[in-house]
Formats: structure tokens, sequence, C-alpha cells
């Protein structure tokens, strides 16, 4: 059994890890002969790594050490501690595993959230506010819920009516559509954004797409372990 730990240094005496950072990973080659990838950090993090890895033809199993603000992914599939999971392979037991479903909109990927509304607003002046004693913990996040509440609340009802505007949060799926909000990512959305360049928040991270169009849709997915 091989074992993949990308960004943190793990190691277990009864198991073979190799350990990269997480920059390192488009030089480390023959990924695909390791049985498990262990991802340690947050939800940008485990998107990064996922765009990187999801065109394996034989894709290993994901380990989840959430080490980010929120880790909502981590939190869907309540991952267990690493060190449970590390000794449970050294025992040569098997892991519960839970299949994420991975979306793709043009040829960006995402695991659960995606939109130009007041989440992209939220997660900028959220990264503006990562210094000093707000670098880590959800602290910055939450100041910025009660920064731009006004905002969210006068701009909202008009964004979720705008054709230009959308934001998909798979968590709630029970909610499928209010507008161009989604809960449930159906085959295929197309917007038409009247930009060439538009920023985007995926999993908390902002990207620029280029193109006016996009196009979301399902892909496959993924095996996490799981509690």
């Amino acid at each position: 059994m091989k074992i993949l730990s990308v960004g943190r240094t793990l190691s277990h005496e009864d198991l073979d890890i190799t350990s990269i950072e997480a920059s390192s990973l488009p030089e480390h080659h023959d990924i695909e002969r390791y049985d498990y990838v262990i991802i340690n950090g947050g939800d940008g993090t485990i998107r990064r790594v996922l765009s990187q890895l999801h065109s394996l033809k034989q894709m290993p199993v994901f380990i989840l050490n959430p080490t980010g603000s929120f880790n909502v992914v981590a939190k869907i599939h309540r991952a267990p501690r690493i060190e449970t999971v590390l000794d449970t392979l050294a025992k040569g037991e098997t892991v519960r595993t839970e299949k994420h479903h991975i979306f793709k909109l043009n040829n960006e990927l995402f695991l659960f959230s995606a939109g130009n509304m007041g989440d992209l607003q939220h997660i900028f002046l959220s990264e503006t506010l990562r210094f000093g004693w707000l670098r880590h913990g959800i602290a910055k996040y939450l100041l910025a819920v009660l920064f731009l509440f006004p905002v969210h609340l006068i701009m909202t009802p008009f964004m979720l009516m705008s054709r230009t505007r959308f934001f998909i949060f798979t968590p709630v799926r029970f909610i499928k559509k209010v507008g161009t909000f989604y809960g449930e990512v159906p085959r295929e959305i197309t917007f038409d954004l009247d930009n060439d360049y538009n920023m985007l928040e995926l999993d908390g991270d902002i990207v620029t797409v280029k193109g006016r169009h996009l196009t979301i849709r399902q892909a496959e997915n993924v095996k996490v372990v799981t509690r």
C-alpha cells in the first residue's frame, strides 16, 4: 500500500507515506501508483489538488486532513481524524468511503460552491482581512458578513433575478432553485455574463475565468474516506 500526503509531512511507522508540498504536485509523476492521497488543508486546497488529478485514469481514494477555516467538504463527509485513518490502514482494515460529485465550470473544477453574487464579495473581503490575528480561524469571515450585511440585504433580491449573476451551493441541495440560486446542479446550466473576463468564487477561491459564456455541468466523482 502506498500513500501520498500533499501539503504536510506525515509519517506512520507501519505505513509507506510519501510527503510533498502542494506546489510540487505537477512534477510528481505516477500518481496512479498510490492507493490513497491525503489532502492537508481547506476547501480551496482540496479543489486545487483535485483540479490537477481528476483526469487520472485510475483515481486514488482521498483522505481529508482538514486544516482550513471552514472545511465544508470534510464536514459533508464527516472526515475522521487523520491519526484514526492511518491506524486503521496500518491494521489492514478497510476504511469507509463515500462518493463526492465534481462539477465543471468551463475548464475549472469545483466541489460544492460557485458564483458571482454575495459569495464573491464575501470571499474577497474575507481575504482582504487575512492578516495579523485574523489570519487564521473564522473571525475574518464573520466580520465580512457583518460589514456586508446591508449590501446583501438590499442587493440579493436583484441578483437573484439577474441573468448575469448566479450562486451554486450544493450542501443545501434540498433547495433546488430560487431565481439564480442553485442548491442542486442540473445536468447543464449556461450563462452569458456579458464580459470576457469574470471573477468568480469557486469553493472559497477567487478565480478569473476567460470567456463570457459559462457552461456548468456535472462531471465525475471521487471517493473520500468517511467516518
